[in-house]
C-alpha cells in the first residue's frame, strides 16, 4: 500500500469512527432515527449534485445497463446500511457499534467464500470462527440484566452485513466510473428509501439542540459524503484486502471519541469480543490471505 492510498484509507477511517459517536450526539439531541437518517443524506446528496453540476467538472451518467446493479448496491450499502446502524444506536453505545461493524471483514471474507468461490485456506477457517465468536460476544455484551439480546446489535449486525456485500460487489464499477461518481451515484440511491421518514422532519430540526443540528449536517457532510470519496479512491488506487485492513483501526477509534465526546464506555464482555473479533480479522485477512497467496503462487510455479 502506497503512501497516498494509506493517507486516504487512514482519513476515511477516522471520519467514519467519529460517526458513531455524531450519530448518538444527535439521536440525544432530539432527532429520531428516520428523520436523521433523511436529513444527513440530503446533505450528501446536495454535495454530489453540486459537485456534478459544477462548471468545467464532467460527470458522466450510469449506463443503462448498469443501473440495476448500482441502485441495488446504493440500497444494500447505503440505505440498509445506515438504517441498521442508525436504528441500532437508539440502544447500544457508539463503541459496541464501532467494534460490530469493525467485524465486517469477517461477513466479507465469508460472502467471497460462499458468492465468488473464493478459497480461505486452514487459517482463513479459523480466523472467520475466532471473529464469529468475538461477534457473539459483543451482542452478548450489549445484553440487559435478562440476558436478552439487544434488538440494536442485531439492527447494526445486519449493517455489517450490508456493508460486507457492498464492499465486495462495488469494486467491478470501478473499471468504468470515477470513485467520486460511483460515490454519488451510491449515495442517490441510498437516499430514496429515506424520504418515507419526511413526514415531521421540519418539526425535528427546529426542536433538536444546536449540538444535535451540527452533528448532522457534520454526519451529512464527512462520513456520507467526503469519506465515501477518500475510500473509493482508495479501493480504487489499491489493493482491496490491504485497504479493506485498515477497518481493523475503526473500532478503537469509534470507542476513544464517543469516551471523550460522549463519556460512553462499552460493556468488558463487548470489549473483550471486540479483541477477539478483530483477532478474527487479523487472521483472516492477514494470515489466511498470506497462505492462500504462498499457495497460489506455488501452484502458478507447477
Amino acid at each position: 500500500m502506497n503512501s497516498k492510498v494509506f493517507f486516504l484509507a487512514f482519513i476515511t477511517i477516522v471520519i467514519w469512527g467519529s460517526t458513531f459517536a455524531a450519530i448518538r450526539a444527535s439521536l440525544h439531541g432530539g432527532y429520531s432515527s428516520g428523520h436523521l437518517v433523511l436529513v444527513r443524506y440530503l446533505i450528501a446528496s446536495s454535495a454530489f449534485l453540486m459537485y456534478a453540476l459544477w462548471p468545467g467538472v464532467k460527470f458522466r451518467l450510469p449506463k443503462g445497463g448498469d443501473l440495476p446493479g448500482i441502485l441495488a448496491l446504493g440500497w444494500i450499502g447505503i440505505s440498509i446500511y445506515h438504517i441498521g446502524v442508525t436504528f441500532g444506536e437508539q440502544t447500544i453505545s457508539a463503541g459496541t457499534t464501532g467494534m460490530l461493524i469493525g467485524s465486517a471483514p469477517v461477513f466479507t471474507a465469508l460472502i467471497a467464500v460462499l458468492v465468488l468461490n473464493e478459497k480461505l485456506g486452514t487459517f482463513g477457517w479459523i480466523g472467520l470462527g475466532i471473529g464469529f465468536i468475538g461477534i457473539i460476544l459483543i451482542t452478548l455484551g450489549t445484553s440487559g440484566p435478562a440476558f436478552e439480546i439487544s434488538s440494536g446489535a442485531l439492527l447494526v449486525l445486519m449493517a455489517a452485513i450490508a456493508t460486507s456485500f457492498f464492499f465486495v460487489f462495488q469494486k467491478p464499477y470501478f473499471k468504468r466510473y470515477k470513485p467520486i461518481e460511483l460515490a454519488a451515484y451510491f449515495t442517490w440511491a441510498g437516499t430514496l428509501p429515506f424520504f418515507c421518514f419526511t413526514p415531521d422532519v421540519l418539526q425535528t430540526i427546529q426542536g433538536a439542540t444546536l449540538e444535535a443540528n451540527l452533528s448532522a449536517i457534520y454526519v451529512g457532510i464527512f462520513p456520507a459524503a467526503i469519506a465515501y470519496v477518500t475510500w473509493s479512491t482508495a479501493l480504487s488506487l489499491g489493493n482491496a484486502s490491504s485497504v479493506t485492513s485498515m477497518m481493523y483501526l475503526e473500532p478503537a477509534i469509534a470507542i476513544f471519541i464517543a469516551w471523550i465526546w460522549l463519556n460512553e464506555w462499552p460493556s468488558t464482555l463487548s470489549l473483550i469480543g471486540g479483541v477477539v473479533a478483530i483477532t478474527g480479522v487479523i487472521v483472516v485477512n492477514g494470515i489466511g490471505s498470506k497462505q492462500q497467496r504462498i499457495r497460489s503462487k506455488g501452484f502458478n510455479a507447477l
